[in-house]
């Protein structure tokens, strides 16, 4: 599903009429929202749904898979999704 389809869907389910092109600004809002603050180290949780937060990853060495030879991979961020119960609890039923 691609964010038009998500967007139509969404519409579908909501008991108020908005636009479709109201519903692509809220949901842009609340993406950039969630983007914004894990980028600044805050932790996002939404109740029924789950948790969204950045990691650290520590630098580390390894082997470039191409060529065998070891390479450093500096130590960087990576943004986390942790489903909640309740969701893991919809997927497998």
């Amino acid at each position: 599903m691609n964010k038009t389809e998500l967007i139509a869907k969404v519409q579908e389910n909501i008991d108020i009429e908005v636009s479709k092109k109201d519903l692509t600004t809220i949901l842009d809002g609340i993406i950039e929202t969630i983007k914004v603050n894990v980028a600044s180290g805050e932790k996002i949780a939404i109740a029924g749904f789950g948790t969204f937060e950045a990691v650290e990853r520590a630098a580390r060495e390894c082997k470039n898979p191409r060529t065998g030879e070891p390479m450093h991979v500096e130590a960087s961020k990576s943004p986390n999704f942790k489903a909640s119960k309740n969701f893991k609890d919809v997927v497998n039923s």
